[in-house]
């Protein structure tokens, strides 16, 4: 009988060492893990606050191109409501140096056939005024 209680505490303490040792695999392998989660939790906050700062800035830039875009809507419309006359012999001049013609200019900018035929007439006189001084130099 004392034979079989050695045993039987031979065996109960192998048991014991086992399931201490299982206990201890384990431990080791929850710790491993909890660092790898942490981290993988670091690399993601990182990652979120890159991502939030990015978005930040984009928000601050897209805030930048609508207070230009309003200033540009509103200069657009002061533009438009000035004096549509004035609007059409600058357009016309633009086109004018563009080499449009008279008939281009009626057509294109809403001005009379005597406007237009005045606006060429200047243009040809300040141009032919530009060029003589190089022809001098020539």
């Amino acid at each position: 009988m004392a034979d079989y209680s050695l045993f039987f505490m031979l065996l109960l303490t192998l048991v014991a060492c086992m399931a201490a040792g299982i206990c201890i695999y384990v431990w080791v392998r929850l710790k491993r893990q909890e660092r790898q989660h942490q981290a993988l939790i670091n690399v993601l906050r990182n990652e979120i606050r890159a991502m939030t700062n990015g978005s930040i800035g984009m928000g601050k830039r897209l805030m930048a191109i609508e207070r230009k875009l309003n200033i540009t809507v509103e200069k657009q419309q002061e533009l438009e409501n000035r004096d549509p006359g004035v609007l059409a012999y600058n357009q016309a001049a633009k086109l004018m140096e563009m080499g449009a013609s008279v008939d281009d200019l009626v057509r294109n900018c809403g001005i009379g056939r005597p406007e237009a035929e005045l606006m060429a007439l200047l243009h040809r006189e300040l141009h032919s005024s530009e060029l003589l001084p190089e022809q001098r130099r020539h």
